[in-house]
């Protein structure tokens, strides 16, 4: 099954509009994983104007301690997953926090969310990740890449060593908002994509605005092993609660292929 991974993003967005420690961040991510989520997302950003410093180990402690606790019961361990642009600041903050999977994201000034991959049509890009993907490996860390659909230069994320891309999802489920039919024709260049990435041995994380509305198409993706979702998670359970709306994403994740 592909797994869940809740970014709790929105949850530390809450808390720092008011201060103090409501909702606090570690009892609802506790409250995710024992919904039956497969990890805990979260993207630092260098504003700190959701996650913070403090809040990353916070989650490694707490993480480290649930782990042990779930495996004396024979549960799967719970991954965590720390996105973030390719920059000193970042790798400084995964090698010290330690997390299963460190996902690189182009980050532009002033932008309110990731909203696009890497371009690899400008060799900057490949010089300036190569020795963070290296140092980041060389530490026993998972690297995936935020990548779009142009397959074309997958190869180059096979050359830094990387094991996973993340899907930008966003063009499928902005066109998905429009109509179902425009979800499922952008869906076949995901589903090419994937197909291609898997030929090169690359494993297919995705995420972005993914709901469980489209994820009714897009579960369905060849080789998808982790979607990361965050802000249309959080804002459906404001509806139906956090625990109902963790079991609802599982239960359509649960009739995608498995990867």
């Amino acid at each position: 099954m592909t797994q869940l991974s809740v970014n709790v993003n929105k949850i530390a967005t809450l808390r720092n509009s008011r201060g103090g420690n409501l909702p606090n961040l570690l009892q609802l991510s506790e409250l995710i994983l024992d919904s039956g989520a497969h990890g805990i997302t979260v993207h630092p950003r260098s504003d700190e104007r959701h996650i913070t410093k403090q809040d990353v180990f916070e989650l490694q402690e707490f993480l480290k301690s649930y782990n042990q606790k779930i495996t004396k019961l024979g549960i799967s361990k719970k991954e965590y997953n720390i996105e973030g642009e390719p920059s000193e600041r970042f790798l400084e903050l995964v090698l010290s926090a330690k997390p299963d999977q460190a996902t690189l994201v182009p980050v532009k000034p002033g932008e309110i969310t990731s909203d696009h991959g890497f371009d690899f049509r400008d060799p900057k890009t490949f010089a300036q990740l190569q020795p963070i993907v290296k140092t980041i490996r060389e530490a026993g860390i998972r690297v995936s890449l935020f990548m779009e659909t142009d397959f074309r230069f997958y190869d180059q994320v096979v050359a830094l060593g990387a094991e996973r891309i993340e899907l930008y999802t966003g063009p499928f489920a902005h066109a998905y908002d429009q109509s179902t039919k425009e979800g499922i024709q952008i869906f076949a260049t995901y589903e090419k994509a994937a197909l291609e990435a898997n030929k090169l041995g690359l494993a297919v994380n995705a995420g972005h605005d993914l709901d469980t509305n489209n994820l009714s198409v897009f579960a369905k993706l060849p080789h998808l092993a982790e979607v990361s979702i965050g802000h249309r998670l959080i804002s459906q359970s404001l509806v139906d609660g956090l625990e109902k709306t963790v079991k609802d994403y599982l239960k359509v994740l649960s009739q995608g292929n498995e990867f």
